[in-house]
């Protein structure tokens, strides 16, 4: 299902901190930086915190630029973002002010966390999402009823390493402060576990004030059939792959990518690349990989379409090379139709060989966009 852009912030000291263990909250930014953060406040459609942050900071959450809440007034949007928790539990204070400032807020919790809310008389949307705490659910109700398309995640570091180790974080903006912490008890960014593999791809550095900021995103494909942040960014490029692909009557535009475990790119192609009239995506992006890569095996493949399975133009269609070639995942956004090949099936074909097909529907008109012409 489509999720949200979820925007991770957080500042951290130069030993990874995001406070000391004093009473009061320790200021790692400056003012350089929190007049950043809130640019990026008025950017998105909601702000997310966890109850621990909730309880222990009682922040405000709000867009303090009287300019930027004009804008997006002027826009056509409410003069905040959404507020929005998570609490497993239930167990939030109705005084906090977090409640009575800003505009709309909403609950996520837990079956038993909503009867415990709705007691309590807030002023906010109480969502359960089942006996759990499940943070794709919460991400699908954000998106589908409440129209969020770009979520910020302001904390605590809970909820960042949730959303990190589940691959459901599309970008870290982390500001690092220059001073120590040192406490062995002071909370942490991230805490242990496992997290997806391989390096995360930096997108830019700035100084702000005294504070560097550093933008991230991940780079790793997903597991199984469930999708990851990166694995809606790759498919994101074969879409613009496919939108290079030279004009065709007579085949679609195609674009792939090839990427290892650990978040490398193996490959890309699109259809009829290099001059050669009817190669595919994934046969051009195959056939640049060594067929003895031990990465193919752990690999992903990322189609705009779902590979042929069955060609007039060669005799192997797209989804026995992927088979063959020992790839065991496919993410695909839009399944054949049957334009040039009545009842076409290559996601059959994968997955009756055991490769791991995911279809992310969401991006089906960007791969549609440029066949147009061929669908009538």
């Amino acid at each position: 299902m489509p999720h949200p852009y979820v925007l991770l912030s957080a500042a951290v000291s130069l030993d990874g901190f995001l406070d000391d263990t004093g009473p009061e909250r320790l200021l790692l930014s400056g003012a350089a930086d929190f007049d950043r953060v809130d640019e990026v406040r008025a950017s998105s459609d909601a702000i997310l915190i966890g109850a621990g942050t909730l309880r222990t900071d009682n922040p405000r959450l709000l867009v303090n630029s009287p300019e930027r809440r004009a804008a997006r007034v002027a826009a056509g949007r409410s003069a905040y973002p959404l507020k929005v928790t998570v609490s497993g539990s239930g167990d939030l204070d109705p005084e906090a002010r977090f409640w009575h400032t800003g505009g709309e807020k909403a609950v996520y919790t837990t079956d038993k966390g909503a009867e415990r809310l709705r007691g309590l008389g807030l002023p906010a949307d109480i969502v359960p999402v089942g006996p759990e705490l499940d943070w794709r659910a919460v991400l699908e109700h954000l998106h589908d009823v409440r129209g969020v398309r770009r979520l910020m995640v302001e904390g605590g570091g809970r909820v960042h390493t949730q959303l990190s180790r589940e691959g459901l974080a599309d970008e870290i903006q982390l500001a690092v402060a220059p001073l120590f912490v040192g406490e062995t008890d002071a909370p942490r960014l991230f805490g242990p576990g496992p997290y997806p593999p391989g390096r995360l791809r930096l997108v830019e550095t700035r100084a702000v004030g005294d504070v560097v900021l550093m933008r991230y995103v991940p780079t790793a494909p997903g597991a199984g059939g469930l999708a990851s942040a990166a694995d809606r960014r790759r498919l994101e490029t074969a879409c613009e792959l496919a939108a290079l692909c030279p004009a065709s009557e007579t085949a679609f535009s195609v674009g792939a990518v090839v990427v290892a475990a650990d978040g490398t790119e193996l490959a890309r192609g699109y259809s009829r690349e290099g001059g050669d009239p009817v190669v595919h995506a994934e046969e051009a992006a195959l056939g640049k990989i060594d067929p003895a890569d031990p990465r193919l095996g752990g690999a992903t493949v990322y189609s705009s379409l779902e590979p042929c399975a069955r060609r007039v133009s060669r005799a192997v269609p797209c989804a026995r090379l992927i088979v063959d070639a020992g790839v065991r995942r496919v993410v695909t956004a839009w399944r054949e139709p049957d334009t040039f090949v009545a009842g076409a099936d290559g996601n059959g074909v994968l997955m009756a060989a055991g490769v791991e097909v995911v279809v992310l529907p969401e991006y089906e008109s960007r791969a549609m966009a440029p066949n147009l012409h061929l669908l009538g």
